[in-house]
């Protein structure tokens, strides 16, 4: 099976969305946070 429970591409799908999701979600805020700190 290509996309079975045992299947790294299926793992490496579910995995790098949970953790990519609050990572850029992260990085937003602490941009939005610091945007005072840089001149236009």
């Amino acid at each position: 099976m290509l996309f079975g429970l045992s299947s790294g591409a299926a793992l490496a799908t579910v995995v790098g969305v949970l953790i990519e999701v609050p990572v850029m979600l992260m990085l937003v805020r602490i941009c939005r946070r610091t945007v005072t700190w840089f001149d236009e």
